[in-house]
C-alpha cells in the first residue's frame, strides 16, 4: 500500500469530477476549491471507496504535513502485534492452529517440517485466490462510492445488485441517467482497478 500521501484518491465537488491522483494533489484542489464551489466537497479513497475527512486549515504545508497520519479509524494502519513467541526480527509471530489429529499426522509427515508445510500451503491459496480477491476489493470500493455519493439515485439498487453479480453491461444500463463523471468513477472502481 501506498504511503498516506500518496494514496490514489479521487474529490467531488456535489456530482463533478474534481481532481483525481495523489492524496496531497487532491488535498491542495480541494483547498483551493473551498474558496469558490460552494457544492459539497467530498475526498474518496479509490482504494476502498470510503470517505477521507481532510483537516484544510492552514497553509499548505500544514495540511501536507497533516496528510502524513490518517484522519479515519479506519484508513488507521494496524497496530504492532505485541512482542510474543516467534522471530520477530524476521516477521514471524507464533499462534494456535487447532487441526484434526489427521491434519497433524499429514503435517508431521512432510519432509519440510509443519510450519514450513502451511506456509506454503497459504502462499499457494493467496496466489490462486488473488484475481477473486482483487475482484471482491474493487466491487467493495465501489460500492461504497455509490453508497456515499449515488444512494438516492435513480437506479441505485439495480445498479448495486449488477455490480456484485460482476455484470458490466448492467451497471452501464442501470447508470445511464447518473451524472457523468459519478457513473465514469463507479464504473472505473469497478471494472478498471
Amino acid at each position: 500500500m501506498p504511503p498516506f500521501p500518496a494514496r490514489p484518491c479521487t474529490a467531488f465537488a456535489g456530482t463533478r469530477l474534481l481532481r483525481s491522483g495523489p492524496l496531497v494533489e487532491v488535498a491542495m484542489a480541494v483547498k483551493a476549491a473551498m474558496a469558490e464551489d460552494s457544492a459539497p466537497l467530498l475526498v474518496f479513497d479509490d482504494t476502498t471507496g470510503r470517505v477521507i475527512d481532510l483537516d484544510l486549515r492552514g497553509s499548505d504545508a500544514e495540511v501536507i504535513a497533516r496528510l502524513d497520519m490518517p484522519k479515519t479509524p479506519a484508513m488507521a494502519e494496524p497496530s504492532p502485534p505485541a512482542k510474543g513467541r516467534g522471530r520477530p526480527k524476521l516477521g514471524v509471530v507464533a499462534r494456535e492452529v487447532t487441526l484434526l489429529p489427521r491434519h497433524w499426522d499429514w503435517l508431521a509427515a512432510q519432509p519440510s517440517g509443519a510450519s514450513a508445510t502451511l506456509r506454503r500451503l497459504v502462499d499457494e491459496a493467496r496466489r490462486r485466490e488473488a484475481p477473486q480477491q482483487q475482484r471482491r476489493t474493487a466491487q467493495s470500493a465501489a460500492y461504497h462510492f455509490m453508497q456515499a455519493l449515488a444512494g438516492d439515485f435513480a437506479g441505485y439498487e439495480e445498479a448495486t445488485r449488477a455490480l456484485f453479480a460482476d455484470d458490466r453491461d448492467g451497471l452501464v444500463r442501470t447508470t445511464a441517467g447518473w451524472p457523468a463523471d459519478v457513473r465514469a468513477h463507479v464504473l472505473r472502481l469497478a471494472f478498471d482497478a
